[in-house]
């Protein structure tokens, strides 16, 4: 059987670029040390290695959400606990005043502590973040959370203006977090303090008028249910930024997981490879030199 030169040329072009093209797969999954190099070269685990990295972006997220969820509680946490110690002072300076043994200018002199902290108050809740955003005033961000009013009479210029919504962050699949706390009912010490500091800054005001002990204990009565409030956002915020750790670190083990199961999966088996690319090296050299023999072959050369 004769085989004609132009197809004998074909096949062997044929086989020396196929053998080329397997060597430069092998070389390439050798360097890269994955055996995947495009979907073709294993249809099945492209398709598992795709969802794994579909998976593993999205916990990125959740965990890139839960960091900055946690930053901001711990932001408004301190604001918190600034407030609560503040109130603190605020108690014992009223306490004071209700000691029936002050004289007028003692209460006098204990106005200007209460402004101070009464404007303290008001600043800090009305703290904003490096956006701009108020922090304590629910959903409404572009609201500062207590308006003050100077027309208002005494005991009635504050106001809260925020809402109590929520904002909510995904931490997880089917997963929210709240991201956000107000600051509603504050607004109620603040008119009991102005009331306070009207009625102690007024002239020859004595402690044992009934009037004003009636003032001075219905703002101690103030202080604490203020401080029960707030206290009682930072018991919460400290909660949850425990909750949102045990999240992050169940997701830090996902995610742990899925990139060894990628790695598993597309790893390519460097001894086998290095064998097989041998093999191709070798059975190319062979071609090259079989292909060179036969070429130098002629029907009319001497038997």
């Amino acid at each position: 059987m004769r085989i004609a030169t132009a197809q004998y040329q074909a096949m062997m072009n044929a086989s020396l670029a196929k053998n080329q093209t397997r060597i430069t797969e092998l070389t390439e999954q050798m360097a890269t040390g994955n055996r995947i190099q495009v979907p073709s070269d294993d249809p099945v685990d492209s398709v598992r290695i795709s969802r794994l990295r579909r998976e593993e972006a999205a916990i990125d997220q959740y965990r890139a959400n839960i960091s900055a969820v946690k930053q901001r509680m711990t932001k408004n946490e301190g604001y918190l606990t600034n407030m609560v110690n503040d109130m603190n002072s605020g108690r014992d300076l009223l306490v004071w005043a209700a000691d029936g043994s002050n004289a007028p200018d003692d209460l006098n002199a204990m106005v200007t502590s209460l402004n101070a902290l009464r404007d303290s108050l008001m600043y800090t809740a009305n703290s904003v973040d490096q956006e701009g955003r108020t922090i304590f005033s629910g959903t409404v961000t572009n609201t500062r959370p207590i308006a003050y009013d100077a027309s208002a009479p005494i005991g009635s210029r504050y106001s809260y203006t925020g809402n109590t919504n929520d904002q909510t962050v995904v931490v997880g699949n089917g997963i929210t977090q709240v991201a956000n706390q107000n600051v509603k009912g504050l607004e109620k010490l603040l008119n009991q303090l102005d009331q306070t500091i009207a009625t102690l800054s007024a002239p020859g005001v004595s402690p044992n008028d009934p009037a004003v002990r009636t003032v001075i204990s219905n703002n101690l009565d103030g202080f604490d249910d203020a401080m029960e409030l707030l206290s009682g956002k930072v018991a919460v915020l400290g909660g949850q930024q425990n909750i949102l750790n045990t999240i992050d670190a169940n997701h830090e083990n996902v995610s742990l997981s899925n990139k060894m199961a990628i790695t598993n999966i597309g790893q390519l088996d460097v001894g086998a490879a290095a064998i097989e690319l041998n093999g191709y090296s070798t059975a190319l050299q062979a071609s090259y030199k079989a292909y060179s023999k036969i070429g130098t072959l002629s029907l009319f050369a001497a038997l």
